[in-house]
């Protein structure tokens, strides 16, 4: 079995940290990551980052809330499409999208594959199909209800039947959340996305002011421990110290 795990960073948002960890002061810049993962059996996107249309007016796509909360750093060239055709990959041959879940910095690529399957936790994609829910969790159906062939699962789910590419759910943070674990030859990685902002949240446990289901985001954190103190390394989802530390594509992680 060979893995290959190419990270992007799909442009920055700026934002007030005391809204992302309790405790928090001043402002901070977070990277927005997305990852090909490439298996002998398919090609599969970890979360697709944002819709290009922020690039150049966030406001009319986001709304007033979210482009109230955040600056955008995010340029041609930084979305999913342009980041893998810079790599040699075409986004029509992408297999699967992998959704952690349903917020706009980790769903708003989704459009620029067109012909993946995606997958996600049956919870995450009942709550963006309710209309008051989706709005409580600040879901917005454009970005992932596009007609793209769907792979629903419960709990935990093994991507590719062999153990290599594992979703874990880590709800909390929205109501079906899922991580990913990757076995490369360098050990175990776990992509954290959202269930854990940053190293600090991990170590200190200060979780976000908005969650979903706060004791269940403390139920993943202490199973994101478990996995750390058994050998994989945490993939924070939004570290900026972290990601200075993460090979960029066309450098694979190993």
């Amino acid at each position: 079995m060979s893995l290959k795990v190419y990270a992007f960073t799909c442009g920055h948002l700026t934002g007030e940290l005391g809204h992302l960890m309790e405790g928090g002061e001043g402002r901070i810049r977070l990277p927005i990551p997305a990852y090909l993962i490439e298996h002998p059996k398919g090609t599969a996107l970890f979360d697709t980052g944002m819709r290009p249309d922020c690039q150049h007016d966030p406001a009319a796509r986001l709304g007033a809330r979210l482009t109230g909360l955040f600056e955008f750093d995010y340029h041609p060239g930084e979305e999913i499409s342009a980041r893998l055709t810079a790599l040699g990959r075409e986004p029509e041959k992408i297999d699967l999208i992998i959704n952690s879940h349903f917020h706009f910095d980790h769903v708003g690529g989704n459009a620029l594959i067109p012909n993946a399957t995606m997958l996600v936790q049956r919870r995450e994609w009942d709550a963006g199909m309710d209309p008051d829910s989706a709005a409580k969790r600040g879901f917005n159906p454009r970005d992932f209800d596009l007609g793209h062939k769907l792979r629903l699962v419960d709990g935990e789910h093994d991507v590719f039947g062999d153990g290599s590419v594992v979703c874990l759910p880590t709800h909390g943070h929205t109501p079906g959340h899922q991580s990913l674990k990757l076995h490369l030859a360098g050990g175990d990685v776990v992509l954290a996305a959202d269930s854990c902002y940053f190293c600090r949240t991990l170590r200190e446990r200060r979780l976000p002011r908005f969650a979903y289901d706060k004791e269940a985001m403390l139920v993943a954190l202490d199973r994101l421990a478990a996995l750390e103190t058994a050998g994989a390394r945490i993939f924070f989802g939004h570290d900026p110290e972290f990601w200075q530390t993460v090979p960029q594509a066309p450098t694979a992680i190993t």
